[in-house]
């Protein structure tokens, strides 16, 4: 079932077009990475979907219902939290969490409110003004805030922002908890998170969608390509100049090296014919399989 569709959507400040005409869909239980570099118009399109912002072109769809016909009604479907995480500082945490039930109309408020305190592991810190909590724990009041009414659609934009590393673990767990019943849209600048957390990848650069796929699709439809090269000889730099197509060259010890090129396969036959002409052994020569931060990188560079 479709969750969240987004047709031809455009936002334009002044001569800008911070989102150029992208469409994408997403189905209920995806967990979708949603990435892209400073500027390029992924957190306008997270403020569009959530309503807070009106594209000049294109149409959200969530659950199968227009934004534009009954933003009421979506804005009861969407848990957000923002990477700005708002909070009054002088409330006590569970005095918040009982002030958004109320603005949700939660009947069963309490039970609601004692079920995210303790998915988001505030058990131990919800009696204390949310001023006083740490920064983590800040975020973890502000995923509570979007998981109270139970939305069908949860947009989480830097949502690890300030935890710790134990504390990454957990709230990645819970995001992946939720993803089993809900739809969740993920932005992070932390890939390693998007990796451990994202089966799917929606990367944005310049206001267009240039990705699209799981993970592992994407490394393998990328046309560059890494090699990696162990010689039983110790080898320079200067000793792959003939080789061609190359754009880049990493030396990971004085016996192997890894290569960054447009072709690999071609890539793969220049080295077979370096250690024949330099009668070089060659201990191992495979291809690498690229990682996230890699094809964010190729795909993001200019």
């Amino acid at each position: 079932m479709i969750s969240l569709e987004l047709k031809n959507l455009e936002k334009i400040y002044g001569n800008q077009k911070a989102i150029d005409n992208i469409s994408f869909t997403l189905q209920k239980g995806e967990i979708v990475g949603f990435l892209g570099p400073n500027g390029a118009g992924k957190s306008t399109t997270l403020k569009v979907i959530t309503g807070y912002l009106q594209p000049q072109k294109g149409e959200v769809f969530i659950g199968g219902i227009k934004a534009s016909d009954n933003p009421l009604m979506i804005k009861q479907k969407i848990g957000y939290l923002p990477e700005s995480n708002a909070l009054y500082y002088d409330m006590y945490v569970r005095e918040y969490l009982s002030f958004i039930a109320g603005v949700h109309r939660i009947p069963e408020y309490r039970k609601a409110i004692n079920h995210v305190i303790d998915i988001t592991g505030l058990s131990l810190e919800y009696k204390k003004k949310i001023g006083q909590l740490s920064k983590g724990y800040k975020q973890r009041v502000g995923l509570a805030a979007a998981l109270i009414h139970q939305p069908e659609l949860l947009i989480l934009d830097e949502p690890t922002s300030g935890l710790d590393p134990n504390q990454i673990v957990e709230i990645r767990n819970v995001i992946k908890e939720q993803g089993k019943n809900k739809t969740v849209l993920f932005s992070s600048h932390v890939l390693q998170e998007v990796q451990a957390i994202c089966d799917r990848v929606i990367i944005i650069h310049h206001g267009k969608i240039v990705a699209d796929n799981d993970i592992q699709t994407l490394g393998t439809g990328l046309q560059k390509r890494r090699v990696k090269i162990t010689f039983e000889e110790k080898l320079d730099k200067t000793d792959f100049n003939n080789i061609s197509g190359l754009q880049q060259i990493d030396q990971v010890n004085p016996h192997q090296w890894s290569l960054l090129s447009d072709d690999a396969n071609f890539l793969k036959k220049q080295l077979l014919e370096l250690a024949i002409q330099q009668n070089l052994n060659i201990q191992s020569l495979e291809v690498e399989t690229s990682n996230l931060e890699e094809i964010f990188r190729l795909l993001t560079k200019n």
